[in-house]
């Protein structure tokens, strides 16, 4: 009896620890933090990237430096990224990109399945979506959580994991400026 309730202990604190550790702050936790993250303000103009991809076990996989152009119509955006990897792979992504009243947008590009739905509030951006990247030969579809850190009004962090069946399967680190 002692034994079977010391079990039962640990593993509510074990699946306890594990729902915890899965948890990620909401995009709100971040409203007082400064400098005020406007997407429209920020992704506009020419803009250069500099990053890495990290497999599940964090080792360096690949480098990639990033070429964008983001323009307006109102808050209506088109954002042209285009992808050159270190090992000569390149790629684009054309981002056209609604911006809502309340601070949230939605995106879609060729690449991208469905809709990105994103929100901002203070210095941060986050958002979701799903995305088929190519893969040995093939396709494989993965979503893409996507977190954004204004550092100053013209550099931030990006962190996105990369997630396959609920599991981190990878992630790309980011450093984007406005040049």
């Amino acid at each position: 009896m002692i034994i079977n309730n010391a079990l039962k202990t640990i593993f509510v604190c074990v699946f306890a620890l594990f729902l915890v550790s899965c948890s990620a702050p909401n995009v709100e936790h971040y409203s007082k933090t400064t400098p005020n993250f406007d997407f429209k303000t920020f992704f506009s103009g020419k803009l250069k990237a500099y990053g890495v991809v990290q497999d599940f076990k964090g080792e360096l996989t690949r480098k990639l430096v990033v070429d964008m152009n983001a323009t307006w119509e109102g808050n209506q955006g088109v954002i042209e990224e285009d992808f050159v990897y270190d090992d000569g792979e390149t790629q684009k992504r054309i981002w056209k990109i609604t911006l809502n009243d309340d601070n949230t947008l939605t995106g879609t590009a060729a690449d991208v399945l469905g809709v990105a739905q994103g929100k901002s509030d203070g210095s941060v951006f986050h958002w979701n979506y799903n995305v088929e990247l190519p893969y040995d030969g093939s396709t494989l579809e993965v979503n893409f959580d996507d977190w954004m850190y204004l550092v100053t009004q013209s550099r931030l962090i990006n962190r996105t994991s990369i997630v396959k069946f609920g599991v981190e399967v990878g992630e790309v680190t980011l450093v984007i400026e406005k040049i």
